[in-house]
């Protein structure tokens, strides 16, 4: 699925760019704003890539290491949304003081 291929570059591409600006911001709260970032976009990679699992080689062995990486990347995705909305306010916050 050539879809699949897209999203998976595409959020390995936005890893790559929160985890950049990650390193360049100086600030602490910003810094924890942008890793919650980057752990959605990782998620997100090992989701798809998990799901572009199925349609490669379907198999048994396939079929339970994709829904293994699924269910894995699930959870980052979403422990990095509740994160980055914890994190929202404070970075408003800490850009207005500056």
């Amino acid at each position: 699925m050539k879809i699949l291929v897209f999203f998976i570059i595409f959020a390995l591409m936005f890893y790559f760019y929160y985890k950049t600006k990650y390193f360049r911001t100086r600030r602490p709260v910003e810094k924890q704003w942008l890793s919650a970032k980057s752990s959605m976009a990782l998620g997100l990679f090992v989701a798809f890539f998990g799901l572009n699992a199925y349609f490669v080689h379907p198999s048994t062995i396939s079929y339970v290491i994709g829904t293994i990486l699924i269910i894995v990347g699930g959870g980052s995705t979403w422990a990095g949304f509740r994160a980055y909305k914890h994190y929202q306010p404070l970075v408003i916050k800490e850009a207005e003081q500056q």
